[in-house]
């Protein structure tokens, strides 16, 4: 059993004004409230332009440390059919509303055979930047950093965040 406090439990108000809290509450000004408004808008422009910079105070632990920079550049410099992955499965649905059997069954052929692709493609990735971050980062862990580089690898490198760092390297002929 806990003993009793032997004093009544304090109002909202008192508890409030002891830990020094003071929400924006019905009587403050419309000026303050809209300074406070326009200053956590800031904020948040400020640490989303940082994270699109790539800046490691404002990457999420995902994104974090040297590891995961290494797979971010080593996405971004190489081009592959895998980050068009959307693009195409956007294709074959529009490809499915023609009322014409024989296109219907390409676009369910090109479907499954670039999920078939996409999938070996991954599975390859992954295991080559797990091989990789050992060889350069051997303290690093290297679990989830296969997933990583591939969900990465299939978005179009426009929409990636962070912004990629690095541009494509293109391979001479």
């Amino acid at each position: 059993m806990s003993e009793k406090k032997n004093k009544p439990t304090p109002k909202r108000k008192e508890a409030q004004a002891k830990l020094n809290f003071s929400p924006l509450s019905p009587g403050a000004s419309k000026e303050s409230k809209r300074m406070l408004k326009e200053q956590t808008k800031l904020r948040r422009v400020q640490s989303r332009a940082a994270y699109m910079r790539g800046e490691e105070s404002a990457l999420p632990p995902r994104d974090r440390g040297p590891a995961k920079r290494f797979i971010r550049n080593y996405i971004d410099e190489r081009k592959s059919i895998t980050e068009y992955f959307l693009v195409i499965i956007i294709f074959v649905l529009m490809l499915t509303i023609i009322p014409i059997p024989a296109v219907q069954l390409a676009a369910v052929a090109i479907m499954y055979s670039s999920m078939i692709f996409i999938t070996l493609d991954g599975f390859l990735l992954s295991k080559r930047i797990k091989k990789m971050v050992k060889e350069q980062f051997p303290s690093e862990p290297t679990r989830g950093v296969g997933m990583y580089g591939w969900m990465r690898a299939t978005q179009l490198r426009r929409l990636r965040a962070p912004a990629p760092q690095v541009s494509v390297n293109k391979k001479k002929k």
